[in-house]
């Protein structure tokens, strides 16, 4: 991803082209969930100690399955709102069938 993109619509395919691999859906898909979670637990129990296990967990499944699986640098690093949306677009597409693990 080298240029900034002007749209989200011209940055998600760049997105899923660079999580292709279905280890590395299958890592963001179970990132975000622990992040989900770890949001309806502060929420449930008031304690603001599992906002940043949910961060840890979201990029770290997600950072592994860029370095070891996918081989490529997360688009964190250069398009952090985008690469934001885009995961949880590709979590929502997974979970409606849009898109494959």
């Amino acid at each position: 991803m080298s240029a900034q993109p002007l749209t989200f619509a011209e940055f998600y395919p760049r997105y899923l082209r660079e999580h292709s691999r279905r280890g590395t859906r299958v890592l963001h898909f179970v990132g975000t969930t622990l992040f989900l979670l770890s949001m309806v637990l502060l929420f449930l129990t008031g304690s603001w100690q599992w906002l940043p296990l949910g961060i840890v967990a979201a990029y770290g499944f997600a950072w592994v399955g860029h370095f070891f699986v996918e081989k490529n640098r997360p688009a964190t690093f250069q398009h952090p709102w985008y690469s934001l949306l885009g995961d949880f677009r590709l979590y929502a597409d997974l979970w409606r069938g849009r898109e494959k693990f």
